[in-house]
């Protein structure tokens, strides 16, 4: 897809039917199928009420409520009150996936796992905390270090049925592929795994569908589909700003879909960049994100049909 084609084609378009993950989609009889999970964060602040009739719109399972920098959806919902919240999906059919709280950290979910577990809700998703990215020997101690701090949190989530959902993200301690890889080594919850963010992985690119296969289904449960722009970090023109996005930039999605679908992969995916400066819309209207939604979807479903033919 060439990118001006899919700039100009923004306005004109019209969003793509729903893609259905019925709960036999992964039944070794039926073929691999895709979860999308809409994050929130693609539309600014938007409010709540005019982003959920587009989780349907865009393929999307259910709902991830990001707050304040990205967006503040949940601090909408705070606002609005639980149960204004849980008419709102009712009323657009919407289910809670997962809660992206950052500012939380992981050692302090605990009231965020039980509100998510309230609202029917999956995730919850944040980074690391320890050293700055580690590698090597390094790297082991501090993800055994981290495992042994987690173990209320993750206990707590055992008991409530949820994912904690740890994004391997530049600056903290989960992030290098040695990191991810004696993840994978030394957990044993599956309540506890990777948001595996191939953005983060820019140094690596060769190493990404090896790592799919290394995390394995059972220690990933969320993948973004982004990939590293210069405009993540800095204004820059629209178009360089949206290579972050699946068939923009230059990502082979052949070669990630291929390895998810190896793996049995049967958590969220979820379509995602970051516009600068952080918490405003991706583009200028609801319907136009999430054409761009969209095409990016349908350009990762031709790569997976492509792989699995």
């Amino acid at each position: 897809m060439k990118r001006r084609t899919f700039l100009q084609s923004l306005a004109a378009a019209s969003a793509a039917p729903a893609l259905t993950a019925p709960a036999s989609a992964f039944a070794a009889s039926e073929p691999f199928k895709l979860r999308y999970v809409l994050s929130s964060a693609l539309y600014g602040e938007m409010p709540l009420e005019e982003i959920l009739p587009e989780v349907t719109k865009s393929g999307c399972e259910a709902i991830d409520i990001w707050c304040k920098v990205h967006g503040n959806q949940r601090e909408q919902i705070a606002e609005m009150g639980d149960d204004a919240f849980a008419a709102m999906m009712k009323k657009f059919g919407v289910k809670l996936g997962v809660s992206t709280r950052y500012p939380l950290g992981p050692l302090k979910l605990q009231e965020e796992m039980a509100w998510v577990k309230k609202h029917g809700g999956r995730m919850v998703l944040c980074g690391s905390t320890g050293p700055k990215d580690p590698e090597g020997v390094a790297a082991k101690e501090a993800v055994k270090k981290f495992l042994e701090d987690m173990k209320p949190h993750v206990a707590k989530a055992e008991e409530l049925g949820v994912i904690i959902a740890i994004e391997n993200h530049v600056g903290q301690a989960i992030y290098h592929p040695d990191s991810l890889r004696y993840f994978a080594d030394f957990n044993r919850s599956s309540n506890l795994g990777i948001a595996f963010a191939p953005h983060h992985l820019f140094r690596w690119p060769d190493e990404i569908p090896k790592l799919i296969r290394d995390l394995g289904a059972k220690q990933m449960p969320f993948i973004y589909f982004q990939e590293h722009s210069e405009g993540m970090m800095k204004k820059t023109s629209k178009e360089i700003e949206m290579q972050q996005l699946p068939g923009l930039g230059s990502l082979d999605y052949r070669l990630i879909v291929k390895a998810l679908s190896d793996i049995g992969f049967k958590g969220y995916v979820e379509i995602f960049m970051h516009p600068t400066p952080r918490g405003v819309p991706i583009l200028p209207t609801a319907a136009e994100i999430t054409v761009a939604i969209n095409q990016s979807r349908q350009y990762v479903e031709k790569c997976l049909r492509e792989v699995t033919i």
